[in-house]
């Protein structure tokens, strides 16, 4: 098995988490795979520019990875799916996120802040790695990975195609 607790996502709806250092096209990653799935999208730049948080630092990070979990759940609780895209940059973070499945964009080895850079540990971890920046391609393919993880059927909702 994968990242995260597979049993409940063939129950219910499930919550993907989409991390990596900044720049390694994260979000471009998210707002492709959301329609497939019908999730709602949580990004984490937007939520700290909704609250106005701008902490960086480890204590910072934990809030963040805490506050997008509880908004993931919510939305989980409601019956979506949901696509969450962030940094997360260590062990503990993604832990404590507890995504039911993980993709890492491991697409740059470098981001643009250092402080990010030096936190930053790549995951033991995860259902899925993207390796270079092409968004329906890595999309087309994490769909299948969820449907053979999860046994999904092609007639769940679930679009594949580019066009739809």
């Amino acid at each position: 098995m994968g990242y995260g607790e597979k049993e409940s996502i063939s129950k219910g709806k499930m919550i993907v988490l989409i991390m990596g250092l900044p720049g390694s096209g994260k979000t471009t990653l998210a707002e492709v795979l959301v329609p497939r799935l019908n999730a709602m999208h949580l990004n984490g730049d937007a939520v700290r520019k909704e609250l106005n948080d701008w902490d960086f630092t480890e204590t910072g990070r934990t809030r963040q990875a805490d506050r997008m979990k509880s908004y993931a759940l919510k939305h989980k609780k409601n019956n979506r799916n949901v696509v969450a895209d962030f940094v997360c940059p260590t062990e503990q973070t993604r832990k404590d996120f507890g995504a039911d499945y993980m993709v890492w964009m491991d697409t740059i080895k470098e981001g643009r802040f250092e402080d990010t850079n030096k936190m930053f540990e790549e995951p033991k971890n995860y259902d899925y790695k993207v390796t270079h920046k092409d968004a329906h391609m890595w999309a087309f393919m994490i769909m299948n990975d969820l449907r053979d993880k999860f046994g999904l059927g092609p007639h769940d909702g679930m679009k594949f195609n580019k066009e739809e």
